[in-house]
This record gives C-alpha cells, structure tokens and sequence, in this order.
C-alpha cells in the first residue's frame, strides 16, 4: 500500500472514531444524561434504551434530511437500510447500560461503557465507509452493523427480562 494510502487510511480512522463517531455519540450521551436520565418516569433500566433510541433516531432523522438534500432520494433508500438502523443499533448499545447505570452504584462506569461502546460500533461502520479507495471494504460496516444488531437484540432481551412491567 502506498504512503499516501497508509495516510489516509490513518486520517479516516480518525475522522471515524474520533470526530464523527465521539461527537456525534458524545452529544446523544449527554442529552439522554442530562434530560432523560433524571426524569422520574424513568424507572427501569429499559427506559434507557428507550430514550437513547429516541434521541438515535432524531438524530438520524435530522441528518438524513440534510444528506437527502445533498445527494437526493437514492441517499434516502440506502440510508433507510444502513445508517438509520446503525443509529438505532448505537442507541441501543448506549441505552442499555445507561439504563443499568441509573440503578446502579457504578453509574459512571456503566454510563461510560455505554458511551464507549456507542463510539467503538459508530466508528466501526463509519471507518469501514470512509476508506472507499479499498475494494470490498465497505462489507466491513455491514459486519460491524449486523454484530450491533445481534448485541442489540440480547441487550433489549436482558432488560425485558428483567422488567418490573411485564405481564
């Protein structure tokens, strides 16, 4: 590989886990943390899946808009498959233990293992996108979204599991 590709591979592996993944996962942190988490309504650790999943997709929605208008409808569909559930996926990987965390003696442990697993996976897709200039790297992000998902589903068992709500 040549220089200028290890350069750029470094250089997305940055912009991936450390620009977009940490700010973009660090600001719906801190909105579930600072809002969300201290409502009363807030009583079971599943709600913290719920509010991180609502503020995901708020903010998936906000930034489809603003891709859609960029590069039209095909962006819409494509994102509609891929980034939309990847938002979800994170949420949820965040949610799950802000959800543990509230109930918790370890909340900032638990808190920032749900931050940092939010960024690892959001980092993770996004890093395997943005090194475009390698054939068949792309598949990468599928990978990273599809062990989200199989993650996300086990977390949203445990905690309906462990509901004080069901049936």
């Amino acid at each position: 590989m040549p220089l200028t590709n290890s350069l750029s591979v470094l250089q997305q592996f940055v912009q991936a886990f450390f620009v977009v993944g940490f700010t973009e996962e660090l600001s719906k942190y801190l909105i579930v943390l600072l809002f969300a988490q201290r409502l009363k309504e807030f009583n079971e650790p599943f709600d913290g899946i719920v509010y991180a999943v609502m503020v995901s997709m708020g903010f998936a929605a906000t930034e489809n808009i603003f891709y859609v208008m960029e590069s039209g409808p095909t962006t819409a569909l494509l994102s509609a498959f891929t980034a939309i559930p990847a938002h979800a996926t994170f949420g949820i990987l965040m949610g799950y233990f802000m959800g543990k965390s509230k109930f918790s003696d370890k909340r900032i442990l638990l808190n920032l293992t749900g931050l940092g697993l939010a960024i690892l996976f959001h980092g993770a897709y996004d890093f395997f996108l943005f090194i475009d200039f390698i054939p068949g790297i792309w598949v990468g992000a599928f990978v990273s979204l599809i062990i989200g998902i199989i993650l996300s589903r086990k977390a949203i068992k445990r905690h309906q599991v462990a509901s004080h709500f069901k049936d």
